[in-house]
């Protein structure tokens, strides 16, 4: 049959018998003749195929861009083996050289030697051969010379043989027999062995962000800084340096500002330029080449006196709620409050979500907070130090628990500090001045206590992915790693400034990796271990800048692996 007819609702065409009679499949719905929706149906995929079509340019391009990539790499491979063959070569030289030298030290130094000894044998054995003749002579004189024979021997032998038994001959060795070749080769077989590196990094442009005030807005004549996190293409952080990263700034009259790059070996650079003019700036930053996400940047440079207060500055001349304590609810501030439509491209600005608590020694009041950690179970623990005490509030800011009893018997708290829960909702506290960790069930019910006798001053507590407890040891400047039963299973750190150590460490947080995250206060730093307490990296300075720190002190880590740092002498947070 001759399909004349569309059916709207199946999107089909049909015949006219399908749309006559009782028995027609297409009874209830809608049907026009096909010719009028021919030329929308057209249109349509005409439309589909032009938009598909459209495409085809960017994939070219992106064809072109990898394929350049990749015949770059071939080359830098060639590039870095011929680098590699080059080196060793040249060490091969040195080392035959070397050899070279030795070995004609060795000869002369034994040639040397040798001549000493010559000589003193030929001193010797002259010595020797004039004794033996003598001897000879005045015994066959003895034994058979007549009586004249004899009294003219002994005229004539008896001052040579007075002067041989006189005479000082070098009996005592003149040199010794000592050659040896030391080369320590084990230290320069492992320097061979770990000799060179090859750098290269996963980080992708795209996924690649740059973060910081800086992005925006800069002060004219003042260092202006924001940060660089690299990431591969899946968007997980990339966490060794050397990465080829290219910034540059042009000002409004098209001339380069000044503008440096710095390389903090983790994955993360500090990008730092100084406007010298008003106006507005374009940053681009480029990464293997290629931009990375919303780069190009523009930035306003102002005058210092033209430039608005910050957020925070905003949020000190915002009179806090007042008229007593909050119990058992939570203050919310409206998201207009100091949020902008802004907050997403600047990370600097920030938006509270709720506020919990005020001053007082009742429940949801605090004294001295420290310690904080939240719960699968959706509950927020807090260690109120002064109060002796740990409070729990709902997700929400909703006060739901509060215990502990001022003391130094077991199951009392004297100074809580640091505060975690482990996979079973018990909850563990640091208690300073008590120089032990007491566990609690998710109820407040007192379970044991670790650490005595071990722990001086235990500040920090976290809970790693294998159970084990993690305690920072501020008097001590160490971290134990305590099984929940108690038993120590490592130990590391010590007073000092160096890698595994510490001045005043604070407290302590676990990330996915199950690595071990502690701020070290005095040193003004943060320092990141394995789960055997191995160091790994650490990052900070100290300082007022992007990425540095006064005194930290808490610290978290969310779900991406991102390090959220208490700077307390700052009285910021740092990501």
């Amino acid at each position: 049959q001759v399909m004349e007819f569309y059916c709207e609702t199946c999107e089909t065409a049909m015949c006219r018998e399908c749309t006559e009679g009782e028995r027609r499949e297409h009874r209830d719905h809608r049907t026009v003749p096909l010719r009028d929706v021919l030329e929308q149906h057209k249109a349509a995929l005409q439309h589909q195929l032009d938009a598909v079509r459209a495409r085809l340019p960017q994939l070219a391009a992106a064809v072109g861009l990898v394929a350049e990539i990749s015949r770059q790499l071939g080359q830098r491979r060639a590039e870095a083996e011929a680098e590699i063959g080059s080196s060793f070569e040249e060490l091969e030289v040195a080392l035959r050289q070397r050899r070279e030298v030795l070995l004609h030290d060795l000869e002369a130094t034994c040639a040397a030697k040798q001549q000493v000894l010559e000589a003193q044998l030929e001193v010797l054995r002259q010595g020797q051969e004039s004794i033996l003749s003598s001897c000879a002579f005045t015994e066959q004189a003895l034994h058979h010379g007549s009586a004249t024979e004899v009294l003219l021997v002994q005229k004539q032998m008896g001052e040579r043989l007075r002067e041989l038994a006189a005479r000082p001959f070098p009996e005592h060795p003149h040199e010794n027999a000592q050659l040896e070749f030391r080369a320590e080769p084990e230290g320069l077989r492992r320097s061979i062995q770990n000799l060179g590196a090859l750098l290269t990094t996963n980080a992708t442009a795209h996924t690649t962000v740059a973060t910081g005030e800086g992005l925006r807005q800069a002060v004219v004549g003042q260092p202006c800084s924001l940060s660089v996190t690299t990431k591969d293409k899946d968007g997980a952080l990339v966490r060794s340096g050397g990465a080829r990263l290219r910034f540059a700034v042009t000002g409004p009259d098209g001339s380069a500002a000044e503008a440096e790059v710095q390389d903090n070996r983790n994955g993360t650079y500090e990008l730092v330029y100084t406007p010298r003019a008003e106006g507005d700036f374009v940053l681009s930053i480029l990464l293997y080449g290629q931009p990375v996400r919303g780069s190009p940047f523009r930035a306003r440079a102002l005058r210092p006196g033209d430039v608005p207060p910050s957020p925070e500055e905003a949020k000190r001349r915002v009179k806090s709620p007042g008229g007593g304590h909050v119990r058992q609810k939570a203050l919310r501030r409206p998201a207009s409050m100091y949020g902008s439509a802004k907050r997403k491209e600047n990370p600097i600005e920030d938006e509270l979500i709720f506020r919990v608590g005020s001053r007082g020694r009742e429940k949801g009041e605090f004294t001295n907070l420290q310690g904080i950690s939240t719960s699968s179970a959706g509950r927020i623990v807090v260690a109120d130090s002064n109060n002796q005490c740990v409070q729990v509030f709902s997700n929400e800011g909703q006060f739901r628990l509060r215990f502990g009893v001022r003391g130094r018997s077991p199951g009392q708290l004297q100074r809580p500090t640091g505060v975690s829960v482990d996979t079973n909702g018990d909850i563990i506290v640091a208690d300073y001045d008590n120089r032990w960790v007491s566990v609690f069930s998710p109820e407040g019910k007192f379970k044991t206590k670790l650490g005595a006798g071990r722990l001086m001053g235990p500040k920090g507590v976290a809970v790693d992915r294998n159970g084990h407890i993690i305690v920072v040891d501020n008097k001590a400047c160490c971290v134990f790693i305590f099984q929940p039963n108690g038993k120590l299973v490592a130990r590391f750190g010590s007073r000092g400034t160096a890698e595994r150590q510490f001045a005043g460490p604070h407290f302590v947080a676990v990330n996915n990796k199950n690595e071990i995250v502690v701020t070290d206060f005095h040193n003004h730093s943060v320092k990141v271990y394995n789960a055997e307490g191995e160091f790994l990296f650490k990052f900070g300075s100290h300082g007022e800048g992007n990425g540095q720190f006064n005194a930290p002190t808490g610290v978290a880590v969310d779900s991406n692996g991102n390090i959220i740092v208490a700077d307390w002498g700052n009285s910021r947070i740092q990501v």
